[in-house]
């Protein structure tokens, strides 16, 4: 039996459900991807055993020929793989390949993994999202969500039914890939570390703003940048403006890597100060390496970080706070430090740990096939 998995980035497969994937071709299944090409991850892909098809996608996009286009590629691509069920995530499969997937009678499980730039701002462009949402997601089988405050979103805007609607732990994590890291050198200057894609709704400029606040009091602290720039998001921050910010000495500037964990285990706090999250994959990495953090006081970050625990909590879109909280972390003692990171990796290990992710999607997948008999 044939599944489909699709997202508008192969990398997110590869990076975020690998572990799902393999359990369900642990279970017999065929996992076919259908995402954009992408050289490196169809490589990542094929050497797990999963097939890929490359389908191009206009993430950002809002033209209605160029949907109405990707619905028939995706009405075309379901047809001839048949498969028994389809996995989506992102708003662009969520939606045009749950419509397919339903009008060939294959039963979709839609994964809503943050509400995005689209949902988080007003106007025309939200209702747009919400009528995207609301018409992609009527026929699903299951629509998984990473955090309560969003399941209760969608539900009160009647976007999803109760019957429809599951809780994840997040994407989960492997907690003995990502095992405890070991405390830095405690007599060198604090390391602070923004791990996310350059992107303005993740927080980096209040960051920025907050390092040079917290720079003319504590000149040796470093405070580093780890992510990609030129995200096809409308949030996405020019590279022109991270390289002044590095010119002008507020930040260290790190490209996007494949593997974080040595980037994240030499910072002694991790940092994000992001607008809203599904469940944020950063914080939980950053749990499981037992690195403390600061994050915003917003759905999907004050989920896995208790105040004062495993880490602080800062206002949203508010550098003053954020720096107060970088302040406080540097006044700790690095024992107080790594107590709070023995915190936060008890936590992930007993509350976010991926085989839980992976029992709920095996479940869920079994019903929907047994509903949909061929």
């Amino acid at each position: 039996m044939k599944i489909v998995a699709t997202v508008n980035a192969a990398w997110n497969l590869v990076n975020f459900r690998m572990g799902v994937l393999r359990a369900l071709m642990a279970q017999g299944y065929e996992i076919v991807a259908v995402t954009p090409e992408d050289a490196a991850s169809r490589h990542a892909l094929e050497q797990a055993g999963i097939r890929l098809v490359a389908l191009p996608m206009d993430s950002a996009g809002l033209s209605p020929i160029r949907d109405l286009a990707l619905l028939a590629a995706f009405r075309r691509i379901l047809q001839r793989e048949r498969p028994v069920a389809m996995l989506g995530y992102t708003i662009k499969p969520n939606v045009y390949g749950s419509l397919a997937a339903r009008s060939l009678g294959i039963p979709t499980l839609n994964n809503i993994s943050g509400l995005g730039t689209g949902f988080m701002n007003t106007g025309m462009l939200n209702r747009v999202v919400r009528s995207l949402y609301r018409v992609g997601l009527a026929g699903a089988h299951t629509v998984f969500f990473q955090n309560g405050d969003d399941l209760a979103h969608f539900e009160g805007l009647k976007l999803v039914r109760p019957s429809q609607a599951v809780l994840l732990p997040g994407s989960g994590i492997d907690v003995d890939r990502f095992g405890a890291a070991p405390p830095n050198d405690p007599d060198r200057p604090i390391r602070f570390l923004l791990v996310a894609r350059m992107l303005w709704d993740k927080g980096v400029g209040e960051y920025v703003d907050a390092a040079r606040i917290v720079r003319r009091d504590h000149p040796g602290v470093r405070f580093g940048l780890l992510g990609g720039i030129g995200a096809p998001n409308r949030s996405a921050i020019p590279a022109e403006t991270v390289e002044r910010w590095v010119r002008q000495g507020v930040v260290d500037y790190h490209p996007a890597v494949d593997d974080v964990r040595a980037q994240m285990a030499d910072a002694d706090v991790i940092v994000l100060p992001s607008y809203r999250e599904g469940t944020s994959r950063v914080l939980l990495e950053a749990s499981a390496l037992a690195r403390p953090m600061i994050t915003t006081d917003v759905p999907g970050c004050r989920d896995v970080v208790e105040d004062g625990v495993a880490g602080l909590l800062c206002q949203v879109k508010d550098a003053g706070s954020l720096a107060a909280a970088m302040r406080r972390m540097i006044a700790l003692t690095p024992a107080e430090r790594h107590a709070m990171g023995r915190a936060a990796r008890a936590r992930v290990e007993r509350d976010y740990a991926e085989q839980r992710v992976i029992e709920i999607y095996l479940e869920r997948v079994a019903a929907a096939v047994a509903s949909h008999p061929t």
